[in-house]
């Protein structure tokens, strides 16, 4: 049971075995099944109302499922990224050829590569 941001954990005890006591609980807390007295309305439970649409999102990706899918998804992303940079840095001319080179390294000499390739068509 969550307590609300008012009410402290010692307002709850969890080995109340008395019925009313906990009947009396639930009803401060706003969660009592009795129909309000008349003038008075309803407070419905948080278990009473439909969740939200983030509220639901939010459980959703609590599963072991979703996160383990959602991770599976992020490595295959990466994986194509890398292979995408690895793909670009073949087309770049550097010394030594086997040089590692960073991902902004390879992106600032492809700029300078098709930069260096539009000068030589203009010539």
């Amino acid at each position: 049971m969550m307590l609300s941001p008012d009410q402290a954990e010692a307002d709850l005890s969890w080995t109340q075995s008395d019925p009313e006591t906990m009947l009396n609980g639930l009803k401060s807390a706003g969660c009592a099944s009795d129909e309000p007295a008349e003038g008075e309305e309803r407070v419905k439970c948080k278990a009473d109302q439909p969740l939200s649409r983030e509220e639901k999102r939010r459980r959703r990706r609590a599963t072991a499922k979703y996160r383990s899918a959602h991770a599976t998804r992020e490595r295959i992303r990466v994986e194509a990224f890398n292979v995408a940079f690895a793909e670009l840095r073949k087309l770049l001319p550097t010394l030594p050829p086997d040089k590692k080179l960073s991902k902004i390294e390879i992106l600032r000499l492809a700029i300078c590569y098709i930069s260096y390739l539009n000068h030589v068509l203009d010539v």
